[in-house]
């Protein structure tokens, strides 16, 4: 009775930890009061993104990472990929059972299968780490922290590839009248004010937008029914590469053509951001040994400067969740989606795919593929499974101009939801831990 006890103080604190962060956030922020206006949140998430992010994944991730770990690890970012699979296949139930508006198909899938993978499972972590009876050890919180950052580069590529096509306009309900003048949610999405959230987890993603950001581009290239011949396509394809004419005159199949175009205007290019750079530069240096002992370390040479780095890292914890409490204040936007879908999305990923995670990675560690007895990784390979979805998701649905209103308003009630299905699955996985 006692230890069922103590399991849940030890999962419910920490959640009341990130709770009150988000409360005080969300205070700040009310339209009501307006302590802190909406340009000075926009302005700490970039400093999140661009300093303390980095500034933690980099002295966390490069400290415990090394070769030998480099290949134990290995199921961590792979888990991110299998969440996400098996997270599309309940969005594709939940469209067949709710029957969401057609335009809002794709939609339902993306916003159901692909979960928050960073911030929000670094401030868990962080949260519970700081927690004195927490069951990992000493090195919860840099082991818990490297983890995360680990998988953290996985959902970034899938953003920027799977996520960024499967978000685009729906042909059906996007018309071209004339050139340059296009009719659809594109131009209304133009004209409202950009929410909070755009810049909440991943500042300055308006900026990548290219002339086919809010078209449906590769239903146009497939089909041959937008206004883009196959000569257009050929110069599309020439955008920012210089192609020498003794490779453009060889006969190039249509489907081929028509991927290549895609594969171009795919902004992969684009994953080169802070946190995927210092995700990158501590996998090196924590691998290679001299470089190591040069940069971590007590007695390293350059101590000093990653003693300054997590002196910066520490900010982003309470950071992350004052803008996330900004963002909630907010409101849910009006949204076409329905609450009957907005409900199924939510139960989906709240509540039905955390129940599969804890299959699979119990499966995964009986197959051998995780860290013999490191509790922390297991506890971090659930957490991808019980995340709401990706604040990500609603900077990508700006973007593109498809479902802006209806992205902010099921990520408002997602997080709100959040916060119950946290505690229950949280006390679910310590009662579980305890038994491995």
């Amino acid at each position: 009775m006692e230890s069922s006890r103590e399991d849940l103080v030890s999962a419910v604190v920490p959640l009341l930890k990130l709770l009150s962060l988000t409360v005080i956030g969300l205070v700040l922020a009310h339209p009501k009061t307006q302590m802190i206006p909406r340009s000075t949140f926009k302005l700490l998430s970039k400093l999140v993104f661009a300093l303390f992010l980095p500034c933690l994944i980099f002295t966390n991730l490069g400290q415990f990472i090394t070769l030998e770990n480099f290949t134990f690890w290995w199921f961590v970012p792979v888990n991110v990929l299998v969440s996400t699979l098996i997270g599309c296949f309940l969005g594709y139930l939940v469209v067949i059972i709710c029957r969401p508006p057609a335009q809002f198909n794709r939609f339902t899938i993306i916003m159901t299968g692909l979960g928050n993978t960073g911030n929000l499972p670094l401030a868990i972590v962080g949260s519970v780490c700081h927690t004195a009876n927490n069951p990992f050890g000493p090195d919860c919180y840099g082991k818990g922290v490297a983890y995360v950052s680990f998988a953290q580069w996985v959902a970034v590529i899938l953003v920027y590839t799977f996520v960024y096509h499967m978000m685009e306009p729906p042909m059906n309900f996007y018309e071209i009248v004339d050139e340059g003048i296009e009719i659809g949610e594109p131009q209304l999405v133009n004209n409202i004010s950009r929410p909070l959230l755009v810049e909440a987890e991943w500042p300055g993603i308006e900026d990548k937008e290219t002339e086919h950001s809010k078209t449906p581009f590769i239903a146009g290239v497939f089909n041959s029914i937008s206004n883009l011949t196959m000569s257009d396509l050929d110069l599309v394809g020439e955008t920012g590469n210089t192609r020498s004419e003794s490779i453009r005159c060889f006969a190039e199949p249509k489907v081929v053509r028509r991927m290549r175009v895609v594969a171009e205007q795919t902004p992969i290019k684009h994953i080169l951001q802070p946190p995927t750079i210092a995700s990158l530069l501590a996998i090196i240096v924590g691998m290679v040994p001299q470089f190591k002992s040069f940069v971590f370390g007590h007695d390293a040479p350059l101590s000093f400067i990653t003693d300054s780095l997590e002196i910066l890292a520490g900010a982003m914890v309470p950071s992350v969740m004052l803008v996330l409490g900004g963002m909630l204040a907010e409101g849910p936007n009006d949204s076409k989606l329905g609450l009957r879908t907005t409900i199924g999305i939510s139960v989906a990923r709240l509540l039905v795919l955390p129940l599969l995670g804890i299959g699979i990675v119990f499966l995964a560690d009986k197959l051998n593929f995780l860290v013999h007895g490191d509790q922390m990784s297991i506890f971090v390979l659930l957490l991808q499974y019980t995340t709401p979805s990706a604040i990500l998701l609603g900077a990508i649905a700006s973007l593109r101009g498809y479902a802006v209103k209806e992205a902010s308003a099921l990520l408002f009630w997602q997080h709100v939801f959040a916060l119950f299905s946290l505690s229950l699955y949280i006390v679910i996985y310590f009662k579980l831990l305890s038994y491995i």
